[in-house]
C-alpha cells in the first residue's frame, strides 16, 4: 500500500548514492519514486545543506485533476501525471503543494499541484542534459 500523501509531502527519484550520503528514509511509492519519511521540505532543506549539498526549487507549478474523491488510488493517479509531466526535466525530487477537492455539477474531483526540487552537491543548478547524465551514471553506479 502506497504511503498517503499530503501537502508538504516530498517524492524523490531514488538514486543509489543521495539516501546513503544524506542519511534519508523513504517508502516507495511509485515507480522510482519514494515518499521522504518524517521530514518536511525545511527539515530536508536543513539536512541537506548540514551535508554541504544543495536543495533547489522550480518555481514553474504543474498540476493533474482526479475524478473521484480524494483518496490515496486519486492521489496516486494525479501525481503519476504530474510526474509524467515532469519527467523530461530530470529533476529529483517533487513536493506536493496543495490537494483542493471541487465539484462540478456534483461530480467531485480533486486538483494536485506540485512544484519540481532538486538536490545536488553544486550551488549552480545543473543543466538538464547535465541532470541527465549524472542520472544515467548513478544508474551504472
Amino acid at each position: 500500500m502506497a504511503p498517503t500523501v499530503q501537502v508538504g509531502t516530498i517524492l524523490i527519484d531514488e538514486r543509489p548514492l543521495m539516501p546513503r550520503v544524506l542519511g534519508l528514509t523513504s517508502e516507495p511509492y511509485s515507480g522510482t519514486w519514494n515518499v521522504i519519511k518524517a521530514l518536511d521540505s525545511f527539515a530536508l532543506d536543513r539536512k541537506i545543506h548540514a551535508a554541504g549539498w544543495k536543495f533547489f526549487f522550480m518555481a514553474a507549478e504543474a498540476k493533474a485533476l482526479s475524478f473521484g474523491a480524494v483518496g490515496a488510488k486519486n492521489m496516486q493517479n494525479a501525481l503519476r501525471r504530474i510526474l509524467g509531466k515532469m519527467e523530461s526535466q530530470n529533476f529529483n525530487c517533487l513536493e506536493v503543494t496543495g490537494i483542493v477537492a471541487k465539484r462540478f455539477l456534483g461530480v467531485p474531483y480533486a486538483v494536485v499541484s506540485a512544484h519540481s526540487r532538486h538536490i545536488q552537491q553544486s550551488c549552480y543548478l545543473d543543466s538538464a542534459e547535465a541532470r541527465r547524465t549524472s542520472q544515467r551514471d548513478a544508474e551504472w553506479a
